[in-house]
């Protein structure tokens, strides 16, 4: 297949094709288009660019794996970067018992509706630095969910559909991040 016939398929017609014919090629036109996309989400769980890298092949190797899961129900991008996150969150839940600093965080349970109302614009008044160590001290979902909706600029929507969750349930645990983060943020 030629590369300007390669350029002008879309994401998931040539997602289909790499199902049906298994070509490498396909998949490297694949991996030219999504690469970068996958590398940024995976530098923003590991925070170092080898450990990034790493990942990001990681990912690749395995999506060339699991690709014949891929339906079409949703964009193949918000479908990659719901297998990306997966992929990601699973590293560091598996090697977080590894690393020797831990740092525990002791929050009290709080019932949904003690959680205050927090606008986005307390969330951008804090503090780069010291709200980059709140961000280390989430849980990996958490974390994610607030990356999903204002590093990534993601809509609700876009955020259900990656996540395969419903609607009241984005915007509960975007609420209860946002709080939990303000929570971590007042302590430090």
């Amino acid at each position: 297949m030629k590369t300007l016939v390669l350029k002008k398929l879309t994401d998931e017609d040539l997602v289909f094709k790499i199902i049906e014919t298994n070509n490498d090629k396909l998949f490297a036109e694949l991996y030219d288009r999504f690469s970068k996309i996958v590398f940024n989400k995976c530098y923003g769980f590991s925070k170092n660019k080898e450990e990034a890298e790493d990942l990001t092949h990681d990912v690749f190797v395995r999506l060339f794996v699991k690709l014949r899961t891929f339906k079409g129900n949703s964009k193949f991008s918000t479908w990659l970067y719901s297998f990306t996150y997966n992929f990601c969150v699973n590293y560091v839940q598996r090697n977080a018992y590894k690393k020797k600093e831990k740092i525990t965080v002791v929050t009290d349970q709080i019932k949904d509706d003690a959680f205050e109302e927090i606008d986005d614009a307390t969330l951008f008044e804090l503090k780069s630095d010291k709200l980059a160590k709140v961000l280390t001290l989430l849980e990996p979902d958490e974390k994610m969910i607030l990356l999903m909706k204002y590093q990534d600029d993601m809509r609700i929507k876009e955020i259900m559909e990656a996540l395969q969750v419903g609607e009241s349930a984005v915007k509960m645990r975007i609420k209860r991040a946002k709080a939990k983060v303000i929570k971590i943020y007042d302590d430090l």
